[in-house]
């Protein structure tokens, strides 16, 4: 979309004209649908991890400040990941009431401690008594909150460095990678046409510089120069 265009259907929405937000909204549903593309596999539906990021695109625009001059996708990204993460956390399809996820994380706390303490495995008997339930109460908030796990615990069994807390490391640096890259993505769309251009030569395409000025009929210097320019307009846009 042409950039005036976008700025304009930016003021009206801020200011609540429901039809550019509409707009707005449809114009940035592949935004929204490639993040939601991260968290597919976390149990929920692709379409409605789409639904709930849309509503923190919606929240964006509401509270998007035009006067920033930040670019509104790079602001948009993190309120999207955020609200299919709080769904993701505390709203799934399976839920878990705060009782049993209360007793359920005592009996976690307790039974690693009493790992540490002993070297082997609690009866769950030993385990209900220690947490002051019965050893049905303990049964079912263990059941209930199964998916709460000793970070350190090996996952598969035999390679000890390959643990719930380094999957889940991988996991976040893969989705922050992905937000850089969106918002890089769409810094470098901002840009003037040229800029543009040089950017997609030369590192998309990898032509040399000279290269790169020779197929827009400029000199080397030229775009060494402005390749400057746009390293510091990048800079400062997602800083």
């Amino acid at each position: 979309m042409d950039f005036n265009k976008n700025q304009d259907l930016l003021k009206k929405a801020v200011n609540g004209d429901e039809k550019a937000t509409e707009e707005l909204m449809a114009n940035n549903l592949g935004l929204v649908r490639s993040i939601a593309f991260k968290f597919r596999d976390r149990g929920v539906e692709y379409e409605d991890l789409v639904q709930i990021g849309s509503i923190g695109m919606l929240k964006a625009i509401r509270s998007f400040d035009l006067e920033k001059g930040t670019v509104f996708s790079t602001y948009a990204v993190p309120l999207i990941i955020g609200e299919i993460r709080r769904f993701i956390r505390d709203d799934g399809l399976i839920k878990v009431s705060r009782v049993y996820k209360q007793q359920g994380a005592l009996l976690m706390k307790e039974r690693e401690k009493y790992i540490m303490e002993n070297g082997c495995e609690p009866h769950i008997e030993e385990l209900a008594k220690i947490c002051g339930m019965t050893p049905q109460e303990a049964a079912i908030a263990i059941d209930a909150t199964a998916c709460v796990n000793s970070l350190s615990a090996s996952i598969n069994g035999e390679d000890e460095s390959f643990t719930l807390e380094n999957t889940i490391c991988q996991d976040k640096n893969e989705i922050d990678a992905k937000i850089e890259h969106i918002a890089l993505c769409q810094a470098i769309s901002a840009l003037p046409p040229l800029w543009r251009k040089i950017v997609t030569l030369r590192y998309l395409k990898e032509y040399s510089q000279q290269a790169t000025a020779e197929m827009l009929g400029l000199t080397q210097v030229k775009v060494s120069r402005e390749e400057k320019k746009i390293f510091a307009a990048l800079r400062k846009e997602l800083s």
